[in-house]
């Protein structure tokens, strides 16, 4: 569009718009527990059957970063891994409450003293 074109009123009453790109650094964008949910929940998403206490919920990128962080949560807590995307970056783990905290939190210290990433806090609901 030419300087012209815009000062002819081309773009009257238009919107700006911005334009967001995804590019991926070396950070946990996400990690929540959710605790206590309803067997309901953990059949939705396809997660083992037998109850557990508590859903882990991890959003990493760059995304194979994920695989580094189901090996850890499994060395470092009794939980069962539930989803692994390798391509998306989540990571959905479940154990009881202690130890999906457990987990989360090693993930969240090795990627942020060992890696370098930056990291987030562990929300709960």
């Amino acid at each position: 569009m030419t300087r012209d074109m815009i000062n002819n009123g081309v773009n009257a009453g238009d919107k700006d718009r911005m334009i967001q790109e995804y590019v991926p650094g070396k950070q946990i964008t996400l990690a929540h527990m959710v605790t206590r949910p309803k067997a309901s929940v953990y059949k939705k998403l396809g997660l083992p059957d037998d109850y557990h206490d508590a859903i882990g919920i991890m959003t990493i990128t760059p995304s194979e970063a994920t695989i580094i962080a189901a090996d850890i949560c499994t060395k470092s807590a009794t939980i069962k891994l539930g989803f692994v995307d390798r391509f998306s970056g989540s990571l959905i783990i479940v154990g009881s409450t202690a130890n999906v905290e457990s987990a989360l939190n090693s993930v969240i210290s090795t990627f942020y003293n060992k890696l370098g990433f930056d990291a987030v806090a562990i929300t709960k609901t």
